[in-house]
């Protein structure tokens, strides 16, 4: 997997494009569970649904995020834009460290699907009925969030309009929300297995990703650069995470772009 990471950063510094990581990443996590759920020593009704499961995230995830990157190369994702004013002078091989960090990560992140595989217990139960139910709806819930955001931005939603259709009127991230529902749902899944509840760094590693580090805090930033005041009233009414009823807006709370230092 880190030989995957590899070839990737040379790919993505033949294209001058670090975005398409995150298209790996997805396609790598259900790379690498495959693998170890076809090799763990039988197709069990258990291993078979953790893989479709697997498939249709990791599938629907990586074609969904390598389209949208397509789509605006040779512009970059503002967080690795970002990343490249940081590393300034070094950024070849930080990038070189990150992307290994990222096959550190899939690593760590496919193993519930190594105890499901492995598991001497093929039968079924209502461990893997939940968590199939719990990650489908994730699934569909993302792809819907994904959707709505794309047909915005189809309909001429320009770099300073703020989506707030469907999904994106409860929540300023509604694709983090229910990707962590999936990673939850994975989770509880694995726990039919023989030591798959040792697995709960997964879910902890992917909600504290999208909350703290890679998910909300640089994606939230480069939006206010964005779109400024709009994003600014959006930030006042939207839950930034779990999908809640608008709040009223207060306008005392609302500073003008053009007077506002930060």
């Amino acid at each position: 997997m880190m030989g995957v990471f590899a070839l990737a950063w040379v790919s993505a510094l033949r294209v001058n494009n670090y975005s398409w990581v995150d298209a790996i990443w997805a396609f790598g996590v259900g790379m690498l569970g495959w693998i170890w759920l076809g090799s763990g020593g039988g197709f069990g009704l258990k291993q078979v649904g953790a893989g479709v499961i697997l498939g249709f995230w990791s599938l629907r995830l990586g074609w969904h995020l390598q389209r949208r990157i397509r789509r605006i190369h040779p512009e970059e994702d503002a967080r690795y834009a970002a990343l490249r004013e940081v590393w300034a002078g070094r950024e070849k091989s930080a990038f070189f460290w990150f992307f290994e960090m990222q096959a550190i990560s899939v690593i760590l992140l496919a193993l519930p699907f190594w105890c499901i595989a492995v598991d001497s217990d093929r039968s079924w139960s209502g461990w893997e009925c939940v968590g199939s139910i719990i990650s489908f709806l994730g699934i569909a819930g993302e792809g819907i969030a994904d959707w709505q955001m794309s047909r915005f931005k189809a309909r001429g939603g320009g770099s300073k309009a703020v989506c707030t259709e469907g999904l994106w009127r409860y929540s300023r991230h509604p694709n983090y929300f229910f990707e962590a529902v999936i990673w939850v749902g994975f989770y509880v899944y694995a726990c039919g297995s023989e030591w798959g509840w040792a697995t709960i760094h997964a879910p902890v590693m992917i909600i504290f990703l999208l909350l703290k580090v890679t998910g909300i805090p640089p994606t939230e930033a480069a939006a206010v650069r964005r779109k400024g005041q709009a994003y600014r009233i959006y930030q006042q009414t939207t839950s930034s995470f779990i999908p809640w009823p608008p709040k009223p807006l207060i306008s005392s709370n609302i500073v003008a772009d053009e007077h506002d230092p930060h």
